[in-house]
């Protein structure tokens, strides 16, 4: 059996570069890349004030794009994937998102507020919720790209007490609608144990908002941290 994924979120800053190098060293399978918005409706306070800071460093789009490329220099060829807003790619322009993205290095795409079956012409990774009809589970597993990302509870990002209960049942249906899709789970996994306990029901965990916390401690202390995630994931 394959070792579970690692995916680390971070939010585009003038470091995240060599904070994504750090990441991947200590064992992150891919990188999850936010841009900033003015108005992050899934995003809870963690991650809505680091999207501020950035906002506040000058990290619009094209610096973003720019931050995509030097991180793409750096960890090789280690997945990075934007994850973004429909309002901030409707500004810049889909299709020249899409295509500046994937230039600079990006190997898919996060639109979170975009559900499937709106700009199918936009490869992405999709995203359910325990809300999702099974309709809708089975459109998302139809058109992501590469893997589906289970959102285990409703509500925005934030670190958690514990692992949603609501990802069982979740996991198994969308197994059931979406046969062969690699299932990943996300919002609310911050401990080694949340991220061990997340990955008996799935084949990778995202890990957020504790992510971007360590990450304001430098790149050694993320390290450490996303070491403690792999080594507790196998």
């Amino acid at each position: 059996m394959s070792a579970k994924k690692l995916v680390i979120y971070l939010m585009s800053g003038p470091d995240t570069p060599e904070l994504a190098e750090a990441a991947v060293e200590g064992g992150a399978d891919i990188v999850e890349l936010g841009f900033p918005f003015s108005d992050p409706l899934a995003d809870g306070p963690v991650i809505r004030a680091a999207g501020e800071k950035a906002l506040a460093q000058g990290m619009r789009t094209r610096a973003c794009l720019e931050g995509l490329a030097a991180m793409r220099a750096r960890i090789g060829r280690t997945p990075i994937v934007p994850m973004t807003y429909a309002s901030l790619l409707e500004a810049y322009g889909w299709e020249r998102f899409d295509a500046d993205a994937r230039a600079a290095g990006a190997t898919s795409l996060i639109v979170v507020d975009v559900p499937a079956g709106e700009r199918s012409e936009l490869r992405r990774i999709q995203l359910v919720a325990p809300t999702s009809t099974d309709e809708r589970i089975a459109l998302a597993a139809s058109e992501t790209d590469g893997w589906l990302y289970l959102v285990t509870l409703t509500g925005t990002t934030g670190a958690r007490a514990e692992v949603s209960s609501a990802l069982t049942g979740l996991a198994e249906r969308a197994r059931r609608l979406g046969p062969g899709i690699p299932l990943y789970a996300g919002f609310g996994i911050s401990t080694p144990q949340h991220a061990a306990e997340a990955a008996v029901h799935v084949d990778g965990v995202v890990v957020g908002s504790r992510a971007v916390q360590v990450a304001e401690e430098g790149p050694k202390a993320l390290l450490a941290y996303v070491a403690s995630l792999r080594a507790a994931l196998g």
